[in-house]
């Protein structure tokens, strides 16, 4: 299928590893220019020249996404380079680990600072291009907006934040012809997932247990499966889709785990 992507410019955020790799290889193999901005350089060009071996076109940008100024500074660079943006993925964040008992309200709000703030900036700013080309935004969620996990309030709280920004920008910019949408993982086996697994005092063992309570199949979700959703979501194949929570994670946030 061609999802109409060709030369259409895609900022991914934590574009250069896990799903926002696979994101930014699948805008690449559709024929657009993903422009890959996280706080890693080395990373960025890493996957650049990736996608530019396979025939693709990229860019990356270093940012500390955290910041406005840094927000602000994507999309300028965005389009000086290409003139403009047609579509923003917000996928860069962390699993922090800072809860309520374990945590502070100043690392609170830093993990807010570092898992919200820059969904809001980098839409804020992109704002005008969207407009102009009746544009989209994908925000990659989690599913521990919806089932809790223990000991992340502030990744949880900036994740269940990104589900209600998705619904108010979608009604927001309903005049702009702009579409929002949110994909929604699960477990996905990622570098990050990896090192999480191995920090634990048991991984086989743990990860099997995990991979037990997948209703579909019994396997983690893919990056490429959570790629394929989000691509297909800014294209024109999804063009009467807004204001969507997509959960591309075999069941295991609602279905009952118990039939597997």
């Amino acid at each position: 299928m061609d999802l109409g992507l060709k030369d259409k410019v895609v900022i991914v955020t934590g574009g250069a590893k896990g799903i926002g790799e696979a994101i930014s290889k699948l805008v690449a193999t559709e024929g657009g220019i993903a422009v890959i901005a996280g706080r890693n350089a080395e990373d960025n060009e890493k996957t650049v020249q990736a996608i530019k071996s396979a025939g693709g076109k990229a860019f990356g940008i270093q940012a500390e996404l955290g910041e406005v100024a840094e927000c602000r500074k994507v999309i300028d660079t965005t389009v000086k380079q290409f003139g403009t943006i047609h579509a923003v993925i917000n996928n860069a964040g962390v699993n922090d680990g800072v809860g309520l008992e374990n945590g502070s309200p100043e690392k609170f709000m830093a993990s807010l600072q570092k898992n919200l703030s820059h969904y809001y900036n980098l839409v804020h700013y992109a704002l005008p291009e969207l407009k102009k080309n009746k544009g989209s935004v994908v925000n990659i969620g989690s599913k521990v907006a919806t089932t809790g996990q223990g000991n992340t309030s502030g990744y949880a709280a900036s994740k269940g934040a990104i589900n209600a920004l998705t619904r108010e920008w979608a009604v927001e910019l309903l005049p702009y012809s702009i579409r929002v949408n949110t994909v929604i993982p699960a477990e996905v086996w990622t570098p990050l997932y990896e090192t999480w697994i191995n920090s634990l005092p048991n991984p086989k063992e743990k990860l099997a247990s995990i991979v037990s309570k997948i209703p579909l199949e019994q396997r983690m979700t893919t990056s490429e499966e959570i790629a394929s959703m989000t691509v297909f979501l800014i294209s024109a194949h999804s063009s009467h889709t807004t204001g969507q929570i997509v959960y591309v994670d075999g069941g295991y946030t609602h279905l009952d785990r118990s039939i597997s």
